[in-house]
């Protein structure tokens, strides 16, 4: 969808992301190999009680469902930045939703812009678990 096809009253449910203790150990121990995200014995001795999913896993099981949903399409150029805040632990066997939001679109030049996709992701409690808030280059109608 081309910048100019998009407004800030857009929203779009993503399909949920259930965590397997697998694909979370795996995860970990690539890409963030704390050992709350991998040791049992280490993640039993802190507040959790249990292994906790690594944050950016996470936010990328919902984002990753988002690019499916294809919003914009071809005319995604690249992304730009990411902030992702987190506010509860994620878990083996957590279920997680989001429901994304194009919250600002700031146009660049004759060729692109910036839109700007915040996603709040809940598990299957309807707890809020993080938010996130991208900007991605976007072509334009030219």
């Amino acid at each position: 969808m081309y910048l100019d096809d998009l407004n800030t009253s857009m929203e779009f449910d993503v399909p949920s992301a259930h965590i397997t203790r697998e694909r979370m150990i795996e995860f970990a121990k690539l890409y963030d190999p704390f050992p709350l995200h991998h040791d049992d014995e280490f993640a039993k001795n802190t507040r959790f009680g249990q292994l906790v999913a690594p944050g950016v896993m996470s936010f990328m099981s919902i984002w990753a469902n988002f690019i499916r949903l294809n919003v914009l399409g071809d005319e995604l150029i690249a992304g730009k930045s990411t902030k992702i805040e987190w506010f509860k632990p994620v878990f083996a066997g957590d279920t997680l939703t989001g429901k994304a939001r194009i919250t600002r679109i700031t146009p660049r030049n004759e060729y692109n812009g910036i839109v700007d996709v915040t996603i709040e992701v809940r598990n299957q409690h309807g707890e809020l678990v993080l938010t996130d808030v991208t900007e991605s280059f976007v072509k334009r109608r030219v």
